[in-house]
């Protein structure tokens, strides 16, 4: 990609100005291929109505919720309420990406369908959660207050590449987890949503994984090291919900998320896709970051190896319990 804007002046010395300006283009192409292939989808649909009623409180026929009243297994609800949270703090992702990307042109034109699309996942989750009693309605609107009220700040918050880089490794990531919580549900009314909730999330991040390549065509270096940052930092969005870390870990074992699912089907897609460890021609920041990249990947896959180790033991001595 050339750069022959003389307001652009010299490409040696991005400044985030230049490059939003440098990659209006692209994201006008990306859009237009977005409209072009995402489907209308009607929240309400998703949502078992029938199985609804009415909870304590202003109607006198209420009825207390309780644990045994859903299909939705242990596993499931944990990471149901953990990905329904990350997805409320939307108002918050908004403001992070509107200040960065700007409300003109064809970036604020995105970042509003990003937002409306984004919210549709929040209304059906939420829907679904309380129609199927899948989960405490009160625990979960204390948590949502909770989470909320702390807000949500990008660790990269003040540079463009390094949020570029984020959301195209964390949409797949948020794809991911809703799949995977999808299948641990013992629901399909369940799987079937978040199975439509996944189909945005990975044409969000076709979206950034493509903006992300066109950034490396113009900032190699730049880039190089916003990715390195990004990857060896990582941290899911959701990081800030009250009891995440049990949470987490819970989710791991229940492999809805964990250390193999993270470097297998997250950073090595994308990473590959880009051909980020095979660029070649990077100065010497650039470069540097490319092996710090490739050394914390093989890290990242000997750990994940030890924690494959530990969940096969894990499940070999349930398995030796429940036949004793």
């Amino acid at each position: 990609m050339t750069i022959t804007s003389p307001h652009l002046g010299s490409p040696s010395v991005w400044t985030d100005a230049k490059l939003l300006y440098a990659l209006e283009e692209v994201v006008e192409t990306e859009l237009n291929r977005h409209l072009k292939i995402a489907k209308d989808w009607m929240p309400h649909e998703y949502v078992p109505w029938t199985d609804g009623r009415n909870f304590p409180g202003f109607f006198e026929d209420g009825e207390s919720w309780e644990k045994e009243q859903s299909k939705v297994t242990e596993i499931g609800r944990i990471a149901l309420v953990v990905n329904l949270l990350t997805e409320d703090n939307l108002p918050s992702y908004h403001h992070e990406i509107a200040s960065l990307f700007g409300r003109d042109g064809a970036w604020g034109t995105w970042v509003h369908r990003w937002t409306a699309e984004e919210g549709r996942h929040g209304i059906v989750m939420r829907d679904y959660l309380l129609t199927s009693r899948a989960v405490d309605p009160d625990k979960l609107e204390r948590f949502r207050m909770a989470h909320m009220s702390e807000g949500f700040e990008h660790d990269h918050r003040h540079s463009m590449l390094h949020s570029v880089a984020y959301v195209a490794f964390q949409e797949l990531a948020t794809r991911i987890s809703h799949r995977n919580t999808g299948h641990q549900s013992g629901d399909p009314v369940c799987d079937r949503m978040l199975a439509r909730i996944a189909t945005d999330e990975n044409l969000h991040m076709v979206f950034y994984r493509n903006l992300l390549k066109a950034a490396f065509e113009l900032a190699p270096d730049l880039t190089m090291q916003a990715v390195r940052d990004v990857v060896v930092g990582f941290r899911m969005p959701g990081h800030g919900i009250p009891g995440f870390e049990r949470a987490a870990a819970q989710m791991a074992i229940g492999e809805v998320y964990n250390l193999r699912i993270h470097h297998d089907d997250v950073l090595q897609p994308v990473l590959r896709f880009l051909k980020v460890l095979e660029i070649d021609g990077l100065g010497p920041e650039g470069l540097k970051a490319q092996e710090e990249l490739g050394l914390f990947m093989g890290g990242l896959d000997a750990e994940a190896a030890k924690f494959d180790e530990k969940l096969a033991a894990r499940k070999a001595r349930m398995a030796a319990r429940a036949g004793a």
